[in-house]
């Protein structure tokens, strides 16, 4: 898992290094990581000793405030793509970085918390191109999954199964009797694997976009998000995102999480907040 704004620097790792730095919480550790990187790159230091990591934790940890910005965005592969796009989210995650930016949460977040911010303070988004979900959107106060909605055209099916092979959700079947391929929707994760192995282009989207789940977290009482009913445009899951930074600079005090506030009774189906 990548944010947008972090940079790899391409340095190794030595064995009880590598060990140390997969014991930071796994929210961090890219964090953690990349600082690591660039620290011992712009020393001209080619690998990473255990010393070097656990100075670098001690580092980290006393100037975790410096570092915080007010809201995390992550995506799972970043600009290098997802292996298995159902959608593409690199355009997607500029403009909520932008919005979140926009929004100033963390002068928000400053006046709310008494005493230090901490990283579990910080509104979370994160974006995965299919429903794999490597960035955890179940975890997050937003997540923004890619997905296309299959559906059977009038292109001829020759029958050779490749939809049936690449569907894990077992949500696709051929009849024989009419030659053409049948989509379960109800088991269907809308991932798209069965729109790129058809050769015939039998079956294609009928709509591609982005499924949205809200008020995930983890911690002392976690919980999975909640996913909103339909497939949202881009647009339609930018008002969402200025959306929930209302709703919870309305309504959070003291530093409480988005997830701790939203009950999906507030997000009508028209996917409009009431107020």
């Amino acid at each position: 898992m990548k944010t947008s704004l972090e940079k790899h620097v391409a340095v190794k790792w030595a064995p009880d290094a590598e060990a140390e730095i997969k014991k930071v919480p796994f929210f961090v550790r890219k964090k953690v990581r990349s600082r690591i990187e660039n620290d011992m790159a712009a020393a001209g230091i080619t690998t990473v000793s255990l010393a070097d990591v656990k100075a670098a934790q001690a580092r980290f940890v006393s100037k975790m405030g410096e570092d915080i910005k007010g809201y995390q965005i992550d995506t799972c592969f970043g600009s290098k793509g997802c292996p298995n796009p159902a959608n593409t989210c690199d355009d997607l995650v500029k403009k909520i970085d932008s919005i979140l930016e926009t929004a100033d949460l963390l002068n928000f977040l400053k006046k709310q918390v008494r005493g230090d911010l901490k990283y579990h303070h910080e509104f979370r988004v994160t974006l995965a191109e299919c429903p794999n979900a490597c960035s955890q959107p179940q975890i997050k106060d937003v997540g923004i999954i890619g997905a296309a909605i299959p559906e059977v055209s009038d292109e001829t099916c020759t029958g050779c199964g490749a939809c049936v092979e690449a569907c894990i959700e077992n949500s696709i079947t051929l009849d024989t009797r009419e030659n053409i391929p049948v989509i379960d929707h109800e088991r269907c994760l809308k991932c798209g694997k069965c729109i790129q192995a058809c050769p015939t282009e039998t079956i294609n989207a009928k709509k591609k976009g982005f499924r949205i789940q809200l008020g995930g977290k983890l911690g002392r009482h976690p919980r999975l998000a909640f996913e909103l009913e339909g497939i949202f445009s881009e647009n339609e899951v930018l008002r969402l995102v200025e959306s929930c930074i209302d709703y919870h600079k309305k309504h959070s005090k003291n530093g409480a999480r988005f997830a701790e506030l939203f009950n999906p009774k507030d997000f009508e189906a028209d996917r409009e907040p009431r107020r």
